[in-house]
């Protein structure tokens, strides 16, 4: 689960069976790639942690929305995660089955209600009563019945980054306990909602067990009390969250995390549904990008590489650590640099006070981008995002094809 999938063998870089200058060479820069090989070992993992239950991991589409991708997971049975309509589109284009779909998000519009109901998804993840309403006036509607889970906010605090914190009180998704237990009584009464669930979702990239055993806690106190009033639920959803080490931080492994929580749920008769995203892709993706000058400052070095922040958004968002490998031979010295890239922005950076020996024209690995890397990207300063890449052994598959500019004006028209 956290090694990098990129190594080294006698001073040459290799990703699976494949040398990274032959990636280079045919691929050119900046490229994201990817290794089949631990993308398929980390969901492996994942599952085998969790044999002994009743379960479904649930691949959060957001992550990382590739076909190839989600369609290499749903050939190995993972359910998925989404929070648009434009992702269940993709998970069916995917050859995904949406009766393994979960839908969360704060903000479902009534035509993404009515694709998901018309394609019979396992639940909506409700976030607040005017969306209930929504979705049984639709159902309704159409004649359908809808499945939902409640999500809610159990008020515990992910100890992450505030920008991927989604389980204090303060924060914009769930409801509290006791507008979940309000929202379920008016579900129960509802001709065109079947109640199939609880959900929560508290963060992303977690490193510690305590709140995921502190936010079940509290959802397994409300299937007891939701028991009292003749509610039952069928599944739980406790969403993804396990964080991965970019730098330094001690994220428990899977088996660590199943030892967890499974003793947790061992009197609830209740299927446990995942959400994981970064924890099955992060480590498997690495940006292939070039040093395009070297600026030597009095203050401050520079490595002006031909990726930039529209590339790769985390380490201008959140500050998020990738650490940086020269894959090619340099003859300059380590020097501290800020590798940056070309976009107008003064907080377009990759990674900063990094020591490296570089020189113009090698290629950096910048690593575990493989979740909300790409996903991210956009056409900022008017950039092609680039080319995606599978590695599979001995063979480099083209998932993406790299933009062009026809790509860029698509659908624009002058006057």
């Amino acid at each position: 689960m956290n090694n990098k999938i990129i190594y080294s063998n006698n001073g040459k870089y290799f990703i699976e069976n494949i040398a990274v200058d032959e990636i280079e060479k045919k691929f050119d820069t900046p490229a994201y790639v990817y290794s089949k090989k631990s993308i398929l070992d980390s969901y492996r993992s994942f599952e085998e942690a969790f044999k002994t239950s009743n379960h479904l991991i649930c691949f959060a589409v957001k992550a990382n929305p590739n076909l190839a991708i989600l369609n290499l997971l749903a050939n190995h049975g993972a359910g998925f995660d989404i929070v648009s309509g434009g992702e269940l589109q993709r998970v069916i284009a995917a050859k995904g089955d949406p009766k393994k779909v979960v839908f969360s998000g704060i903000g479902k519009s009534s035509k993404e209600i009515e694709l998901a109901i018309h394609h019979q998804i396992l639940a909506f993840n409700i976030e607040s009563e005017p969306e209930l309403y929504r979705i049984q006036a639709i159902a309704q509607k159409m004649g359908k019945i809808a499945n939902i889970s409640v999500r809610v906010n159990p008020n515990v605090d992910a100890k992450t980054h505030p920008y991927i914190s989604t389980g204090l009180k303060d924060n914009k998704f769930g409801v509290d306990e006791q507008k979940a237990i309000e929202l379920y009584k008016i579900a129960n009464n509802m001709d065109s909602i079947a109640i199939r669930g609880i959900d929560c979702h508290i963060g992303s990239q977690i490193t510690e067990l305590s709140p995921f055993i502190d936010s079940i806690a509290k959802l397994v106190g409300i299937i007891d009390k939701l028991k009292v009033l003749g509610i039952h639920i069928a599944h739980l959803d406790i969403g993804g969250g396990i964080g991965i080490n970019y730098e330094n931080e001690k994220p428990p492994n899977f088996k660590a995390y199943a030892e967890a929580i499974l003793p947790l749920l061992e009197k609830q008769n209740l299927k446990i549904i995942f959400e994981p995203g970064r924890a099955i892709l992060g480590k498997a993706g690495v940006l292939l990008t070039k040093v395009e000058y070297v600026k030597k400052g009095s203050t401050k070095n520079f490595a002006i590489i031909d990726a930039a922040m529209n590339d790769l958004m985390r380490p201008s968002l959140y500050n998020a650590y990738h650490d940086i490998i020269n894959t090619s031979q340099s003859s300059e010295s380590s020097a501290q640099f800020d590798v940056v890239g070309p976009v107008c922005e003064t907080g377009d950076f990759i990674g900063k006070d990094r020591m490296l020996s570089l020189e113009e024209g090698n290629v950096l690995a910048v690593v575990d981008v493989g979740a909300y890397g790409m996903s991210m990207s956009s056409n900022y300063n008017s950039r092609v995002r680039p080319v995606e890449l599978l590695v599979d052994e001995n063979k480099i598959i083209e998932i993406r094809k790299r933009e062009n500019f026809n790509d860029l004006i698509r659908g624009e028209s002058i006057i």
